[in-house]
């Protein structure tokens, strides 16, 4: 899959602030990048070639924005990569840098590091890139449900309650992209787990994205990677913001038990609508279960079937509150994880 440039490689290309040798420090950046991107196999796009394929960005073809980045749907031939042909058209979302910044480069490398490399039915598929002049652009697989933070917690005729056993496969893809970079062999620390960035397919599976917060895993003789503290409050361990300290086996599975909660409950992690004591979701939680077993029946998302499944949402309350453990060494391993939720299809 090409050599692995580790996120040292991101860090030098980011965090020289020397404004006396900004010439040099372009040059580096360049080099960097561009040794990044000879090392992956991916397709290298032109700019126009992907004005061709999203109608010149038009407005029709815009999906959303997220961040830095605005989103849009284009047409390729799956077999050339091409956008001219239209006998095989393949739908691809193209995410265009909307500022030229530092943040937004350095987003932009940490995907193609990550993703460039990486493969899992569990993963979003990076197709390739544009590198030309001032513009960054990636270019993924089209992911024709959008986000599972969308089918939780919107309504309309594109968004109906999903179904318990819907939840449960949502849950289980998105346990299994994380155990396998989680993994051993891949070792990489997420640092996004959260709706928004959970995917769903034509049929539901569930598929991990946007990996600009993604670090290299740790060695064994070390117990956390110091990074800036970057991420959603909601869905990251306390610890990570008092230290800057994040846990390759832990902060990821804490942001897990959180979406569990979501899952379960049908609630946001944060909501502010709601009475002052249930707005946090995690810390509402844990007092209830905690005092009395049976409340996960009644505070259940009301669209189930709480008689038929009070047994099942036992379980993953349960799993949802082990990874919610405020002492980190008492998380569960994905490995682990992903067991119980095989047994919860």
């Amino acid at each position: 899959m090409g050599i692995r440039i580790s996120s040292s490689s991101i860090k030098a290309y980011t965090t020289n602030t020397d404004l006396d040798s900004s010439v040099n420090r372009d040059w580096k950046n360049l080099s960097i990048e561009g040794e990044i991107l000879q090392s992956l196999n991916l397709k290298n796009f032109s700019f126009r070639e992907l004005k061709t394929a999203t109608k010149n960005f038009r407005s029709d073809s815009l999906l959303g924005h997220h961040g830095n980045w605005v989103v849009f749907r284009g047409w390729i031939d799956q077999h050339s990569l091409t956008p001219i042909n239209t006998i095989s058209l393949m739908a691809i979302a193209v995410k265009k840098l909307n500022q030229e910044n530092f943040q937004g480069r350095k987003e932009w490398l940490g995907e193609i590091n990550y993703l460039g490399k990486l493969q899992h039915p569990n993963l979003v598929k990076l197709i390739g890139y544009c590198y030309e002049d001032n513009h960054r652009l990636l270019v993924f697989e089209f992911i024709s449900r959008g986000s599972m933070e969308n089918h939780l917690f919107m309504r309309g005729p594109l968004f109906q309650p999903l179904s318990w056993d819907l939840r449960m496969k949502i849950a289980l893809g998105a346990a299994k992209g994380l155990a396998f970079l989680h993994s051993a062999d891949v070792n990489v620390i997420y640092g996004g787990f959260k709706t928004s960035n959970i995917l769903l397919d034509s049929n539901y599976n569930a598929k991990l994205s946007n990996f600009y917060l993604a670090r290299d895993g740790l060695p064994d003789d070390e117990s956390y990677v110091s990074t800036p503290v970057v991420g959603t409050n909601s869905y990251v361990a306390q610890g990570y913001f008092s230290t800057g300290h994040l846990m390759a086996k832990s902060d990821d599975v804490y942001s897990l038990g959180v979406v569990l909660l979501e899952i379960l409950f049908g609630r946001r992690a944060i909501d502010v609508s709601q009475p002052s004591k249930q707005r946090d979701l995690v810390k509402w939680a844990k007092r209830y279960y905690w005092t009395n077993k049976l409340s996960v029946f009644y505070i259940l998302d009301p669209c189930f079937d709480r008689w038929r499944l009070f047994r099942r949402a036992e379980k993953l309350a349960n799993l949802a509150l082990h990874c919610l453990n405020d002492e980190p060494k008492f998380r569960p391993e994905m490995d682990d994880v992903v067991m119980v939720l095989e047994g919860l299809q």
